[in-house]
Formats: structure tokens, sequence, C-alpha cells
């Protein structure tokens, strides 16, 4: 029974903690956009595996480290021993004498142990490579998580905009509505023909079928969220909107400035161009010889009690030849060394490239906002112009529709305006590596 309680206290401690999405998110919680992001940084698997990715390279440095540290072996053994029969001869009768061994059996037992006095500093150039690739992953895990906000951010907006359009694609259904009610009472009483009712219920057919559209473009938007979030099944929820604008003011020249000094990628690469570098050193030590220690206590005999004894003494191994094994490595660690300068230029260059577009396209879509916003005041004075001239009997229903249509453009088109702002400042953040 203890033993079965051991096991079931093992699996507890071992066996991952699941967590639900009703414990991570509340039902009708109100999340901002903070919130979502450290949702997604404790629960995106991408995460989780590059944090693995991590824990990888120091179990790699806890190898290497061993070098430092003697290294103790022991060893038992037993054999039993069978001689074979052999013939000695004939007696004078002519019958052959053979002559037998009884068995016997041979115990051993040996303790060992061995200690790299002096290797050139080898053991040191492979800890230091450890500790250089360590940092390049910790820098690997960072980048994958501005790749994670940048994808939560860009969903968090999705969302806002899609409620937005919703809200323009209900406010369009109630005006068409009222547009029905206003031309059938003009028909009754006669001042209006059929084509007026007509063609305002086609018109609010349209407006009923994007408010349909609508409404599934924001269940779409929030299952992207809820996948970004890394909480696929997520309770339903409310987002705090700020999607307005506000702006965002930083130089070309200093958004490149922080790039290069903040980008993980390039830390990442600089880590692992130096972890070469100590390659390139690791393998020009394979030249050198390697000076260790060692010593051993055994017990042997043919039956108990057995015999003792002990060794010790020193090596050193010397390479002489080897098949020019260590001169194909230094060859092949330089070429690596090579490759990750060509690719930290490359990576370079990409970022000025990021850093460049993200930075036009958000001074461009900074422009056309005041021009999206005075579209939407425009519509709207048309939209009263049109129903006004409607009603007093001198307007027409396509003026109408006409009106209507180009304000639920103009406010789609703000909300897009302002999305693609939001997206266009969080990605020059992502591509100047600050949050």
């Amino acid at each position: 029974m203890k033993r079965l309680y051991f096991i079931l206290a093992v699996l507890i401690i071992v066996s991952p903690v699941v967590v639900s999405a009703e414990e991570i998110i509340q039902k009708g919680e109100i999340l901002t956009l903070e919130r979502c992001v450290a949702i997604a940084l404790r629960q995106q698997p991408s995460i989780l595996a590059a944090q693995g990715n991590v824990d990888v390279y120091y179990a790699k440095k806890g190898q290497a480290e061993s070098g430092y540290y003697p290294q103790i072996d022991a060893s038992l053994g037993y054999s039993r021993f069978q001689p074979s029969t052999v013939s000695t001869g004939t007696t004078t009768v002519g019958i052959s004498r053979i002559s037998t061994s009884h068995s016997f059996e041979q115990y051993a037992t040996n303790v060992t142990a061995s200690q790299t006095i002096f290797d050139f500093w080898k053991t040191k150039t492979q800890v230091n490579i450890a500790k250089l690739n360590i940092d390049s992953s910790k820098e690997d895990l960072r980048s994958t998580e501005e790749q994670v906000i940048l994808d939560v951010k860009q969903a968090y907006y999705a969302v806002l905009e899609a409620q937005r359009n919703l809200e323009v694609a209900g406010e369009t259904v109630k005006q068409f509505q009222q547009h029905l009610e206003q031309a059938k009472a003009f028909y009754e009483v006669g001042t209006r023909p059929k084509f007026d009712v007509t063609n305002a219920e086609v018109d609010l057919g349209n407006a009923r079928l994007a408010l349909i559209r609508a409404e599934n473009s924001l269940k779409v938007a929030k299952v992207t969220l809820n996948n970004k979030l890394g909480v696929p099944e997520a309770p339903e929820y409310e987002i705090e909107d700020n999607l307005s604008f506000v702006k965002y003011s930083i130089g070309l020249q200093e958004a490149i400035d922080k790039a290069y000094e903040n980008r993980p990628e390039l830390k990442s690469i600089a880590f692992k161009k130096k972890a070469t570098e100590n390659s390139v050193s690791l393998a020009k030590k394979g030249y050198f010889p390697v000076l260790t220690g060692n010593a051993g206590y055994s017990w042997a005999g043919h039956e108990f009690p057995e015999g003792d004894g002990w060794d010790a003494g020193l090596s050193l191994s010397i390479p002489i030849f080897n098949g020019f094994l260590t001169k194909s490595q230094v060859s092949e660690a330089r070429a690596n060394l090579l490759v990750l300068t060509a690719n930290e230029e490359t990576l370079r260059q990409s970022v000025l490239l990021e850093v460049q577009q993200s930075f036009l396209n958000l001074t461009d879509l900074e422009a056309g906002i005041p021009v999206a916003e005075l579209t939407v005041k425009m519509a709207q004075e048309n939209v009263e112009i049109a129903d006004g001239r409607y009603a007093a009997g001198v307007g027409n229903p396509i003026e109408v529709t006409d009106a209507n249509v180009g304000l639920s453009n103009a406010r789609t088109t703000l909300n897009r305006a302002l999305y693609g702002y939001k997206v266009a400042r969080a990605s020059l953040e992502k591509a100047m590596g600050i949050r």
C-alpha cells in the first residue's frame, strides 16, 4: 500500500497541471489588450516550446561542465571455468590416459576513478559555448514572444474592427427600416409610388444581409483571437475598445537605431557567432595532449575472501595522427563562422527593410485617418440632406439609398483605417524590438 501511495505521489508531481479555459478567462470578463498579451505569453504552445529549447541548452551546459568532475565507475564480474579434457598417452595394455581438471569460479570487483587534470582549456571552451547557446536560445524565446504579442494585437484590433462594423451594419438596418416605414406612409396617402416601397424593401434586405455577414465576421475574429491567446475553448468575454486614434511619434532613424539595439534575432545570431568562434578554438585544441589522473581498487579471487589491490597513476594522451580529423573539424568550424557572419548581415538588412516598411506604412495610414473621418462627416451630412429632401417630397429613393450606403461605407473605411494604423504601430514596435 505504501508503494502505491508513493507511485501516485510521483505521478501527481510530474504530471502537467491542466488549467481549464474558464479558470484562465472568466465568463463575461472584460479583457484589456495587456491582459490578452499576458494570457498569450503564458498559454501559447510556441512559447512553451521555445522555453523548452532554453532548458535543453541548460542541460547541455551541465553536460559540458561534467568534464570538471572526476569520473567514477564500478564493475562486478563473475566467471565459471571448465577446462577441456586432455589425453596424456596410453598404458602398456593400450588404454588411453585422460587427465581432467576441476571447474573453478572467478570473482572480480573493480572501482576506478579518473580526473582530467589539464586539457588545454578544452572543457572550459565547451562550457563557454554552452553558455553562449543558452543566451542565444533566450533571445530566440524573446523573438517568439514578440511574434506572439504582434499576433495577439492584430487579432485584438480585428475584433474591435469587426465590432464597430457590426454596429455600423446595425445602424444601417435601422436607417433603412425607418426609410421603409416612411415610404409606406407616403404610399398609403398617395404621395409616393409603389416603387419607393419596393426599393426600400430591397435596401432593407441588403442591409440585413450585410448585418449577418458582419456578425459572422465578428465570430471569426473572436475565434482567431482565442487561438492567438492559446485558449481556443475560451468562454464568452468582452474586450476593451482602444481603437481610437492616438498619434505615435518617432523618427525613422530613431526607429532603425532601436531595432539594431533591441531586436532579439540580432542578439541571438551574435551569441551564435561567438559560440562558433569558440568552436573554431575548440576544434584546434584537438592538436594538443590531455593529461589525466586515474586510480583504482579491485578485489578478485577464486573464493571468498578475495584478494585486493590498488593502482594509481597519470596518463598523457598525445594525438599524433587521426586521419586529418582535427584539420577537417577546424575547417568545418571556420566555414560555419563564415555562414553565420553572412547570415548576420542578411538579418541586419532584413531588419532595416522591415523597419522602413513599417514606418512608411504607419506614416501613410496616419495621413489617411483625418481624410476618413472627414468622409464620414460629409457622408452623415449627405444622409441628412437626402432624408430631408425625401421627406419634403423633392428627393427620390435612389438618392436616399446612395446616401445611406455611402455613410455605411465611410464608417467601415474609417474602422479599417483605425485598425490598419494600430496594426502598423504594433508592427513597427515589433520591428524595433520594443513592447
